[in-house]
């Protein structure tokens, strides 16, 4: 029976047919024809599957990067965060992590951390004669800390599968988001000093 339906996958993809269509098609195809299920059943609990109304707040946190970066307000984040920590050792790394650090309680992605203000951190890193690959491995590493403090994608989803409390795993994500973003300072500065990079 799964012979089939993996059978059915590979031939929708080797016809050039999208993954997820194929996916989708294959999927049809086996509960209808093989397990006999009414085709209003399965378009009713594909449907009810998407008709969660936490899951709202996944597009919403895009919308809100989105809006935050047209409207400039992560030139403004960038400008506190140099203000508060640009002048430590590999001032401008700490402000690329302390920056991810406040995007992130704004997005809880870290796709959307590294694409907004992961851009204007590299360029700024750059052109201030920071080595590319010290600059990329901040920006990546501080783009992980998105998914840990709240508000953060995961946690939603998670908290909509398990059924916990968005509330209480939003709570356990602050000290561990806090505490990478520390860490990740201290590494830069102790890594800063050992190269002399620019402040």
């Amino acid at each position: 029976m799964t012979g089939a339906l993996v059978l059915g996958l590979c031939g929708l993809m080797a016809l050039n047919v999208p993954v997820a269509y194929a996916m989708l098609l294959s999927a049809i195809v086996y509960l209808t024809v093989l397990d006999q299920v009414p085709l209003v059943v399965v378009a009713q609990q594909a449907a009810a599957g998407t008709d969660q109304f936490l899951l709202l707040a996944i597009p919403f946190f895009f919308l809100a990067a989105e809006l935050m970066g047209v409207g400039g307000t992560l030139q403004r984040l960038m400008d506190f965060s140099h203000a508060l920590v640009g002048h430590v050792r590999g001032g401008l790394g700490q402000v690329n992590i302390l920056s991810s650090m406040m995007f992130a309680g704004m997005t809880g992605s870290a796709i959307a951390d590294a694409a907004g203000p992961g851009r204007i951190e590299i360029e700024m890193m750059r052109r201030a004669g920071y080595d590319i690959g010290f600059t990329a491995a901040i920006t990546g590493a501080s783009a992980t800390i998105g998914p840990i403090i709240p508000p953060s994608i995961p946690f939603v989803v998670y908290a909509n599968i398990a059924e916990v409390s968005v509330g209480r795993l939003f709570m356990a994500g602050i000290l561990p988001g806090i505490a990478m973003g520390l860490f990740l300072m201290a590494s830069v500065w102790w890594v800063a000093g050992r190269r002399r990079s620019p402040l």
